[in-house]
């Protein structure tokens, strides 16, 4: 049987052919070139991102590379989970064009959530950025990921509202927030699907929180 999730991402695939985002290619390899140019990698996790090769496929040997095909250098997931990396979200991630999963949780990354997070990885299904020193606020762009399912945002310092737009993310299944240092009214997720977590964020309110003031 097919689960609803396969069906998706086949869905997705036909989208890049039909829009004509089958290249990548180029435009990925500098995606990465980027990326590990712009970050602080003390560990040294990337260093075996070595970009002499001119092999298809050669970036998908990478570590913490998923590519769409082995033989393509078209970069599907960025798992770069716990090795410590410091900086920026790298906004060269917008070289990635078929990008849908993004995994960054448990570095030392900071600044803010670039505002044009949207049109950094408008094809994301999962972003992971939780256990990070990210600061500021939740961008309103996020809520033009309409393909997204997950976002997990725990253990970091954002401040200021959540946008009350995620609330119409059609596809969104889990949303988690803890630990940060939010206020406002939280988002009315009003399809009953969403797994949310608002824990120790003691200025929000709302559905299953204290009551928001009238005002």
């Amino acid at each position: 049987m097919v689960k609803g999730s396969q069906i998706f991402t086949l869905s997705v695939t036909l989208l890049f052919f039909i829009c004509g985002k089958t290249y990548g290619t180029d435009t990925d390899i500098f995606c990465l070139k980027s990326i590990k140019d712009s970050i602080k990698d003390p560990h040294k996790y990337l260093q075996s991102w070595n970009f002499s090769s001119k092999t298809e496929g050669f970036i998908c040997k990478f570590i913490g590379v998923e590519c769409w095909h082995p033989d393509e250098n078209r970069v599907l997931n960025l798992k770069l989970s716990d090795m410590s990396l410091r900086g920026p979200l790298p906004h060269g991630i917008g070289n990635c064009t078929s990008l849908t999963g993004l995994d960054l949780s448990g570095n030392n990354l900071s600044g803010s959530i670039p505002e044009n997070i949207a049109t950094l990885v408008p094809f994301i299904t999962s972003l992971d950025l939780s256990s990070n020193q990210f600061s500021g606020a939740i961008p309103l762009s996020l809520a033009n990921c309409t393909y997204i399912n997950t976002i997990k945002l725990d253990q970091n310092h954002l401040s200021g509202q959540i946008p009350q737009q995620l609330a119409l993310l059609p596809r969104l299944r889990n949303f988690t927030v803890s630990n940060n240092s939010l206020v406002g009214p939280v988002p009315n997720f009003t399809n009953g699907h969403v797994v949310v977590n608002y824990s120790n964020n003691k200025g929000l309110c709302g559905p299953s929180l204290k009551p928001c003031p009238n005002n």
